[in-house]
């Protein structure tokens, strides 16, 4: 076993740190970790790290974890002395996640979900480090019959050859991965399946219905649901994701674990809700399924309440309003060009 010397805080690795849910983890590993960023802006964009670059404690690598990296030798790090303390922790986030671009980043996300993993797990072998590895509930397959909810131990249905396998396919290949470099290398690893997450720094025009819901009240124009009056999902606010993440690396469970809301909510109900908080006078449409946004399983989230003391506890309506509020501002700024 390498033995290293912790000089005064953990150095953690973040792969995907400048996206939505990952920037939000960096901030809060900021609070006791040195927190090393990694992202090659595909689908992730540099303002929502913008204000922890001049943190000491905060280092950004602009990198494509599909290609292979070794962190001692970039001049950038020299001040976390990872020649000598090495990396403590790995959250392993990066993987194309744009709807209405999907089509276009199909082979970057294969390559994400097998070099990218690879390469993120050769590190964690390399420097000893923990683990964690953010899957999705795309796993399970496409939404059952009903509203029961999935729990780890079930297989899923998924169709491996769809135009959408190489996210939903890629994502269990990679657990396969994981779960095979914990067994012949005794890597530390572990398994989160996130749910539908939302909140602030999510972008708008993306696809994605929440913030393109706000982004269109605010505009008066129509919010479009891809689906129908029937489209149900589970709704977790992005600090609830990010708790679990880090009760999950500091905990003894290796998972697969669900990460998400239990409760199923109706799309049109979130619309509305959204419409009611802007004072819009926007209506609420239906359109053809996007590839990418189609009804999701509800999790069954006992696992993460008995192994984790994890559940979420932000609600809804406040959750919807500091997305709402965040957007509004971005939304402001962009229009004055300034972002």
């Amino acid at each position: 076993m390498i033995k290293r010397t912790i000089f005064d805080k953990k150095n953690v690795l973040v792969t995907g740190g400048a996206g939505f849910a990952g920037s939000h983890l960096c901030d809060e590993l900021i609070k006791t970790c040195k927190v090393i960023c990694l992202d090659n802006f595909s689908t992730g964009d540099e303002r929502n790290i913008d204000h922890l670059l001049e943190d000491p404690n905060f280092a950004f690598i602009k990198h494509d974890i599909s290609e292979p990296i070794d962190l001692d030798k970039l001049p950038e790090l020299q001040k976390f002395k990872i020649q000598f303390q090495g990396i403590q922790e790995i959250y392993h986030l990066a993987c194309p996640t744009s709807p209405v671009h999907f089509k276009k980043n199909i082979i970057a996300t294969i390559l994400a979900n097998s070099y990218g993993v690879k390469n993120a797990l050769d590190l964690a072998k390399k420097h000893e480090a923990k683990f964690l590895h953010f899957s999705s509930s795309v796993v399970y397959g496409a939404r059952r019959d009903g509203n029961s909810k999935i729990s780890e131990e079930d297989l899923g249905i998924v169709d491996f050859l769809s135009d959408r396998s190489s996210y939903d396919e890629g994502k269990r290949f990679a657990e396969t991965m994981v779960v095979n470099y914990k067994k012949f290398y005794n890597v530390d690893a572990k398994i989160a399946r996130l749910f539908r997450v939302y909140g602030p720094r999510m972008k708008m025009d993306e696809g994605l219905m929440i913030p393109d819901f706000i982004s269109n009240g605010l505009d008066n124009k129509d919010l479009e649901i891809f689906g129908d009056k029937d489209f149900y999902s589970s709704l977790c606010y992005v600090s609830d994701a990010v708790d679990a993440s880090i009760k999950m690396m500091e905990s003894e469970s290796a998972g697969p674990i669900n990460i998400g809301s239990d409760i199923d909510v109706k799309i049109s109900d979130v619309a509305q809700k959204i419409i009611s908080m802007l004072g819009s006078k926007s209506k609420i449409t239906y359109a053809d399924k996007l590839l990418f946004m189609t009804p999701l399983c509800l999790p069954n989230i006992t696992k993460a309440r008995e192994e984790l003391g994890w559940m979420p506890v932000m609600t809804l309506e406040k959750g919807l309003e500091k997305t709402v509020n965040d957007l509004r501002a971005n939304k402001g700024l962009k229009g004055m060009g300034r972002i």
